[in-house]
């Protein structure tokens, strides 16, 4: 190999086509799902409480999530025709879609939500075959526009379970519980570099969790009485297929949210695209159609088992820009100890025992990032409002 060659290749280490001995792959896949784990538990935990249904039915959702993005995550690595990105693409829930589904449920029950998120899902395997037709309709007006209006809708949910406070409790405990936590993620996301602000909402959520510990919040009994291993009881609500008022003021909402996030898949997957390869190459369209179709698979499964939608995080970009390792093997691994956790009713347990100002503060974060991501997205062409109206 050349020098000139060699100065092509920085730091790369393992190509997605490569395999890396098995422990660094499972020791990477183990710190890739434990980075990214507690979203597709605690955005169904936060939806699911906000609209007020039963413990069953809670535990049930986080199982399916849980599940589900295990399943796709690996699939999104494996690539079998136009179906994965063949690169490290993680599934997760969508915190796009929060209030809809909170507003889905509190209206017409999880029915509702189940319908809407399979009608929205299918629309995702026909922008795949259409990339470029619909990014002329949604301009960066539209999509910003949108983005900010999400937290801004979803905040009284979330401020109910800030104030949450059980019987018997201090009132200030709640709200305690939420500003450790919400402190902790912002201090460690803005103050500190490398790969230790990959980890700021996990320990953000492990100090509000301490704290939640200390004023008497965590429901210990919930962690206790959950047995090691198996399966929740099957809460599957069924089709609400009425299609009354409650689907039509829902139904543009998914409707237009669906093309939004379907562009943070295809911006996720041209990052994890420009980092795993030594040499440089063009953007490979056919792994992006793999990665939306994948989306698509996950949202209607996901729909099927009544629980939140999902999309692909770009978090695996930043994983191998820090070990210079793209090897596929590190997606079916993530996704693998993904499913191997959905079984364990313990584990899950830990999250779902924490109190809603912990979940709230999590997601106070979340839904700030989301407002800032729509204003980025809005000032990318100025405010000029025949831009949010004109096809380019």
């Amino acid at each position: 190999m050349t020098k000139h060659a060699s100065a092509r290749e920085p730091g790369l280490r393992y190509q997605p086509d490569e395999k890396p001995p098995p422990a660094l792959a499972i020791g990477l896949g183990v710190q890739l799902a434990v980075l990214i784990v507690a979203f597709p538990i605690l955005i169904p935990t936060v939806v699911m409480r906000a609209a007020g249904t039963t413990d069953a039915y809670l535990s049930w959702a986080v199982f399916a999530s849980v599940a589900v993005c295990g399943a796709t995550t690996a699939l999104q690595a494996v690539r079998y025709g136009r179906i994965g990105s063949g690169h490290v693409l993680m599934m997760s829930s969508s915190t796009a879609f929060i209030w809809p589904c909170i507003a889905a449920i509190e209206r017409s029950g999880p029915g509702l939500l189940v319908t809407l998120v399979v009608i929205s899902a299918l629309l995702q395997f026909v922008l795949s075959a259409r990339i470029v037709w619909f990014r002329r309709i949604l301009t960066p007006t539209v999509s910003g526009s949108m983005l900010m209006l999400l937290p801004v809708s979803a905040m009284p949910a979330v401020f109910g379970l800030l104030t949450e406070v059980p019987e018997g409790r201090p009132g200030y405990a709640a709200p305690l519980c939420a500003a450790v936590t919400v402190v902790a993620i912002a201090g460690i996301a803005l103050k500190s570099t490398g790969s230790l602000r990959l980890w700021a909402p996990v320990i953000g959520v492990l100090c509000g969790a301490v704290v939640a510990g200390i004023v008497g919040l965590y429901d210990v009994d919930r962690v206790l009485v959950a047995p090691w291993i198996g399966l929740p009881s099957v809460e599957w609500p069924g089709f609400d297929l009425e299609f009354g008022p409650a689907f039509w003021s829902l139904f543009p909402v998914f409707l237009l949210l669906t093309p939004i996030v379907t562009l943070r898949t295809i911006s996720s997957c041209v990052a994890v695209q420009s980092v795993s390869w030594r040499s440089r190459r063009a953007v490979d369209y056919r792994a992006v159609q793999g990665a939306v179709n994948v989306d698509g698979v996950s949202n209607v499964l996901s729909g099927l088992a009544g629980t939140v939608p999902n999309n692909s995080y770009s978090i695996g970009a930043s994983l191998t820009e820090l070990t210079g390792v793209a090897a596929r093997s590190v997606g079916i691994v993530a996704g693998a100890l993904f499913l191997i956790l959905a079984f364990l009713p313990k584990a899950l347990a830990v999250v779902l025992a924490l109190p809603g100002a912990v979940s709230g503060g999590f997601l106070t974060v979340l839904l700030a990032m989301l407002f800032l991501i729509g204003i980025k997205v809005l000032l990318q062409d100025g405010l000029d409002y025949r831009k949010g109206l004109k096809l380019r």
